[in-house]
């Protein structure tokens, strides 16, 4: 069973949510109850009107270590199949609203695939990723070789799977895996600044952009021009984008309703 405090939701500020997990006794291991939480908890957020932009971190210290290695070593291939990690994981690749990962520490294993289901990531200057599993004689089960590929391309994807070695906040920015690095003091208190700027923004334009990027990530670029204009078009019927444009032509801030 989990503990109810394995995972931490606070409202930092008004459209902010900021998910922390909590586990330091394990380096934040992401044990099947924990991804439990994850799952139903994102669920939740996804589906909150109030909550325009997420922040997930393990705090200061470490962001996740991966996967909890005691439910895995007996495991055969139909108990991994039974998981259906899939599904649980389903609500956090799913979250409507964009999620901003803060690592502190190392992103290991499962944790480097956690921060990579997010769509910004801040990183310390004293954090790592790593994909080691080939080290252990399996490879990465949720997305790990995919995502990798997608965001670091073939070589920097293949060197980091094919040796498991991690690699520092800079590097992982040069490769394209990391959007910004800061003290590490600062990286909770800088994500929750970029949270805030984004929970400012119209929500139904900030889940379109989101929707019409990650759908159009790998469609030809005929069909993905297709979806943004379409996405577009259909912007043009909410009040927010009548505010917006009024508020600019009038030198005021506008009032985003999500509507």
């Amino acid at each position: 069973m989990s503990e109810p405090n394995e995972l931490i939701v606070e409202r930092p500020q008004p459209g902010v949510a900021l998910v922390r997990l909590n586990r330091p006794e394990a380096t934040n291991a992401l044990s099947l109850p924990l991804q439990a939480l994850l799952s139903q908890t994102f669920t939740a957020l996804g589906a909150d009107p109030e909550v325009r932009c997420i922040v997930l971190t393990g705090g200061e210290k470490v962001f996740a270590a991966g996967g909890d290695i005691h439910s895995l070593l007996d495991a055969g291939p139909i108990d991994i199949l039974e998981r259906h990690t899939e599904r649980v994981w389903a609500p956090i690749q799913h979250c409507p609203k964009p999620v901003i990962a803060a690592v502190c520490g190392y992103a290991f294993g499962g944790g480097a695939e956690l921060a990579m289901h997010c769509d910004i990531i801040v990183a310390g200057e004293g954090a790592s990723f790593a994909q080691p599993e080939i080290r252990i004689g399996i490879m990465p089960g949720i997305g790990g070789t995919q995502r990798l590929v997608r965001a670091v391309g073939k070589f920097n994807a293949m060197k980091m799977l094919l040796t498991g070695r991690p690699v520092a906040a800079r590097e992982a920015q040069a490769m394209g895996l990391v959007c910004e690095v800061v003290a590490d003091a600062e990286v909770i208190p800088h994500a929750l600044g970029l949270a805030a700027t984004i929970a400012g923004m119209p929500p139904l334009a900030a889940q379109q952009i989101k929707e019409v990027v990650l759908a159009g990530l790998d469609a030809p670029l005929e069909t993905a021009l297709a979806l943004e204009r379409k996405a577009n078009q259909l912007l043009f019927a909410t009040r927010d984008q009548k505010e917006g444009m009024q508020a600019f032509l009038d030198k005021r801030r506008p009032r985003f309703e999500g509507r």
